[in-house]
C-alpha cells in the first residue's frame, strides 16, 4: 500500500512539473513573439518606462503600447495557470476557482493613467526626429548655436559669439595686440557693447575725436572702456580750463590714448612740472604738451634724465635747453644713447658749436646714419661748410631734412648716382 502511494505521488509530481515547464516555455515563446513583432526596445526601472532612442513616431508609440499590453496579459495568464495547477487537478472545479490578481496587472492602469503625460514627451521628441522629412524652409530656419570655447589663447575664437568683439573688429581694433596683454581679453569678453562700449565711443565723438581714430585709441588703451563717463568728462573740462581748445583736446586724445585715464590731480602736476622745470610760460607749456601729449602720460624719469644729459654731458646752457625743447619736444623723451651719439658727431666730427646746434635743434631728432653719410659725402666733395659767417654755408636744417635727390642737386651739386656710389664705399 505504501509503495503504491509513493508511485502515485511521483507520477503526480512528474505530471505537474511537466505541465509547469510546458506552460513556462509557451509563455516565454509568446513574449518573444510579442517583442519581435513590435520591435521597440524598452526598459522598466522602478515602475517608469524608458524608450531607448530619441526619434519616436506615432506608429512607434502604438507598437510600444501594444507590446506592454501583450506582456501584461501573458504574464497574468501564466501566473493564473500556475496557481490552478498548484491547487491540484482534483480541486480544479469551475465553482472553486477564484480569479487571480496578478501584481503585473497595474501596468495596464499605469499606461492608461500616464498616457496623456507621456504623449506630450513623445510628441516633443517626434518633432525633432532625425528621420522625419522636413521642408526646405524649415531646414533653413533651423539654427544651431556654435559652442563657445571655455578657454582659448586667442580672441578670434570668440569673435563670432561676442557682439562686443565683432563690433570692435569693425572699428579697426587689433585684437591680436590686446590678447598679448594680461587680463585684457577676459575684460573685453565681459563688456556689453550697448551699455559699456557705445557710451564711451559717443563721448569721444562728442569731444571731437574722429571715427577713424577709435580703433587706434582702443587698441592702445582698452581700459578707457571701463572708465567712468563722469571722470572722463571732468578731465576734458580740466584741460579746457587750462585754455586748451576743443580741437587741441581732441587731437591730444587721438594721439595719446591714455591721456583721459589719468586723474585731474596728476594732469595738473605734470603741467606744473614742465612749466617749473623748464622755466616756461603757460602758453609755451601748452604748446609743448599739445604737440607731444604723451608727456602727460609717460614717466617723468626719462625726461629728468635727458634734461641732465643736455645740461651736464652735452654742455648746453639753460636758455639753450629751453629753446631746444620748445622747438623739438621729442628731445625730452628721446633715447639717451641716440641723443649723445648725434651730438658727439655734430660737435666733435663736424665741429658745429653749441649755439648753432641750439639754433637748429631739429638735427638732434634726425637719423644718425643719414647725417653721417651726407656729411662724409660733402666732405669728400670739399663742401662741408656749416659756419653761417663763411661762404658756401650749408644749413644743418636742410642737411638732414631734404630728400636725397634735392640734397644732391642743391647742396652737393652732384648727381644721385654719384651719391649712391659713394654710399657703397662706406
Amino acid at each position: 500500500m505504501a509503495s503504491s502511494c509513493t508511485q502515485l505521488c511521483l507520477q503526480c509530481r512528474r505530471f505537474l512539473c511537466s505541465k509547469t515547464v510546458a506552460s513556462t516555455w509557451q509563455y516565454c515563446t509568446q513574449v518573444r513573439h510579442c517583442i519581435a513583432v513590435t520591435r521597440v526596445p524598452t526598459k522598466i526601472l522602478n515602475g517608469s518606462f524608458i524608450i531607448n532612442g530619441n526619434p519616436i513616431t506615432t506608429q512607434a508609440k502604438q507598437r510600444w503600447k501594444q507590446q506592454m499590453f501583450c506582456y501584461s496579459d501573458l504574464a497574468a495568464n501564466h501566473l493564473a495557470t500556475q496557481v490552478k495547477e498548484d491547487k491540484g487537478v482534483e480541486e480544479m472545479s469551475t465553482a472553486e476557482v477564484v480569479p487571480y490578481k496578478s501584481p503585473l496587472l497595474p501596468i495596464r492602469d499605469v499606461l492608461l493613467a500616464t498616457e496623456s503625460q507621456m504623449s506630450l514627451d513623445l510628441d516633443a521628441a517626434a518633432e525633432f526626429s532625425a528621420l522625419e522629412v522636413i521642408s526646405d524652409e524649415e531646414a533653413v530656419s533651423i539654427s544651431v548655436p556654435s559652442a563657445i570655447p571655455p578657454a582659448s589663447t586667442s580672441l578670434r575664437d570668440y569673435v563670432d559669439q561676442s557682439e562686443t568683439l565683432s563690433k570692435l573688429v569693425q572699428l579697426g581694433v587689433n585684437l591680436w595686440k590686446l590678447e598679448q596683454r594680461p587680463n585684457v581679453g577676459s575684460m573685453l569678453l565681459r563688456l556689453n557693447f550697448n551699455t559699456d562700449v557705445a557710451p564711451r565711443l559717443l563721448f569721444l565723438k562728442e569731444i571731437g575725436v574722429e571715427d577713424s581714430r577709435f580703433g587706434y585709441i582702443i587698441t592702445h588703451n582698452p581700459f578707457i572702456l571701463t572708465e567712468s563717463l563722469e571722470h572722463l568728462q571732468s578731465r576734458v573740462n580740466y584741460l579746457k580750463s587750462k585754455k586748451f581748445s576743443s580741437e587741441t583736446v581732441a587731437s591730444m586724445v587721438s594721439r595719446a590714448p591714455y591721456l583721459l585715464n589719468f586723474s585731474v590731480k596728476r594732469l595738473d602736476n605734470r603741467l606744473g612740472f614742465y612749466q617749473q622745470q623748464l622755466n616756461l610760460s603757460a602758453s609755451s607749456t601748452r604748446n609743448i604738451v599739445a604737440r607731444l601729449p604723451r608727456l602727460l602720460c609717460g614717466s617723468l624719469e626719462p625726461v629728468k634724465e635727458n634734461l641732465k644729459v643736455c645740461e651736464i654731458e652735452l654742455g648746453f646752457k639753460e636758455n639753450e635747453i629751453q629753446h631746444i625743447v620748445i622747438a623739438v619736444p621729442k628731445v625730452l623723451t628721446a633715447n639717451k644713447r641716440k641723443l649723445t651719439q648725434i651730438f658727439d658727431f655734430l660737435h666733435n666730427i663736424m665741429k658745429v658749436p653749441h649755439n648753432l646746434i641750439a639754433k637748429f635743434p631739429q638735427v638732434l631728432n634726425s637719423k644718425y646714419l643719414r647725417l653721417r653719410e651726407r656729411h662724409l659725402f660733402l666732405e669728400y666733395l670739399g663742401k662741408a661748410q656749416y659756419d653761417p659767417t663763411l661762404p658756401n654755408y650749408i644749413s644743418l636744417d636742410r642737411l638732414v631734412s631734404l630728400p636725397d635727390e634735392t640734397f644732391c642737386t642743391e647742396l652737393a651739386l652732384a648727381t644721385l648716382e654719384d651719391f649712391c656710389l659713394f654710399q657703397k664705399t662706406l
